[in-house]
């Protein structure tokens, strides 16, 4: 119901707050409902601590490989050929099965993206996934 002052006639333009908060006072109850229901426990199996060091046997040393400019292959210092690569990255995998060692690869700015590409494919292949890109 509006009400008029003494020099105005009509209603006034006043807004009706009324359904705003039984609006408001419907979400506070739905809120108030599912709270409960939204923090229940999550179950977990978190490690224990063992105060037992844990046997780790030390790393095998990294192997350097070295693609220069003439996309000729180098296996820490020692020419390789590129299609015994495979094989030789497939040893290494057999022999250290648990604890494979570091690839690190470098190329030359000037060698041929395929070249990369090759070594890489060999490296997946034999199941090689310590992986560092040098330059």
């Amino acid at each position: 119901m509006a009400f008029s002052t003494a020099g105005r006639t009509g209603p006034l333009a006043e807004i009706n707050v009324t359904p705003l908060i039984d609006v408001m006072l419907v979400l506070l109850i739905i809120f108030i409902v599912t709270a409960p229901m939204v923090t229940r426990p999550i179950p977990l199996q978190l490690p224990q601590r063992s105060e037992r060091p844990v046997d780790r046997p030390d790393p095998p040393p990294p192997i350097a490989l070295h693609l220069d400019a003439a996309n000729q292959l180098t296996w820490d210092g020692t020419p390789v050929a590129m299609s015994q690569l495979q094989g030789r990255l497939q040893e290494q995998a057999a022999e250290h099965a648990g604890n494979l060692p570091q690839l690190r690869i470098s190329t030359d700015a000037n060698a041929e993206y395929e070249g990369l590409v090759k070594i890489l494919a060999a490296a997946e292949a034999s199941g090689m996934n310590r992986i560092a890109l040098e330059h």
